[in-house]
């Protein structure tokens, strides 16, 4: 039997999931109202700001008649996984899109990107309410290690989708920082399905302990890719001068991977003091 709740739409998160649909739902249409293309950086956007809407639709629906209690998933982690990935991928998106298909005189495209930056507030203003608390119960991916989980996969994405226009398999050391990508990225997308879906108990070991073992490998694995990726990338190739009259250059996609490559190492860093500090520290207090 479905129970309607109407709270859940006037609770601060239920009101701020309420102007995310409608902002996402703006930022769309003011888009497809301009016209279609079929270059990646549209369909990224485009893609964003779709999936965004009807997945945080699909939520307030789901609590709304109760049915949210009824899934064999873990909600919270869910709901605040999804909150992380859709705050990244809005950002991106408002970035992009002004930066290759706005202009001064471009009325839609300006104000599809006003509304994607409002809608970016939101869904990291929902992060910061949903998010476990110092002292609170919650699932893992409400915890700041389980909210960089999600930021260290999204990071790779974006790493994997700039290595499609590069030759890495020319190079050793090249092929050696895509498999560290690769594997870190399989383990950080893991831990979210499995929390996600209840099935830590699977691990053969305490799960705090692998996720401590997993992020120190992770940080060593990815301090050899901040100095390989950048030393074989730009080694004998400097930046061609056609460059600097291309929006889209292939060139600049090794800048983008060096740059990310150190944001994930960063991530990976913090992840682990954070997971020493709850597992050593705050777990004997």
């Amino acid at each position: 039997m479905v129970t309607l709740d109407f709270r859940t739409l006037t609770v601060p998160v239920g009101i701020v999931r309420i102007l995310e649909v409608i902002f996402t739902c703006i930022s769309f249409s003011l888009v497809a109202s301009v016209g279609h293309t079929t270059e990646s950086f549209w369909t990224w956007c485009m893609f964003t700001w779709c999936f965004c809407f009807c997945v945080t639709l699909l939520i307030l629906f789901m609590e709304f008649t109760s049915l949210s209690t009824k899934v064999p998933i873990s909600w919270d982690d869910f709901t605040t996984a999804f909150a992380m990935l859709a705050t990244l991928m809005v950002l991106a998106s408002s970035i992009i899109y002004p930066i290759f298909y706005t202009c001064p005189t471009c009325s839609r495209q300006i104000g599809a990107t006003v509304t994607s930056c409002l809608a970016f507030i939101l869904y990291a203003t929902e992060v910061g309410l949903i998010r476990a608390k110092p002292g609170e119960i919650s699932g893992f991916l409400s915890t700041v290690p389980g909210l960089l989980k999600v930021l260290e996969a999204f990071v790779a994405c974006i790493i994997f989708i700039c290595l499609g226009h590069i030759n890495f398999s020319r190079l050793p050391g090249l092929q050696w920082c895509v498999a560290v990508y690769s594997i870190c990225f399989i383990f950080a997308v893991l831990i979210i399905i499995f929390t996600i879906c209840r099935l830590l108990s699977l691990f053969p070991a305490p799960f705090d302990k692998v996720l401590i073992v997993c992020n120190v490998l992770a940080v060593l694995m990815y301090i050899t890719a901040v100095v390989i990726w950048p030393l074989y990338s730009f080694k004998n190739n400097p930046r061609p001068s056609y460059c600097s009259n291309l929006v889209f250059c292939s060139w600049n996609n090794l800048v983008v991977i060096s740059f990310m490559t150190c944001v994930n190492l960063v991530a990976y860093i913090v992840d682990t003091v954070y997971s020493f500090r709850l597992v050593f520290f705050v777990s004997r207090t």
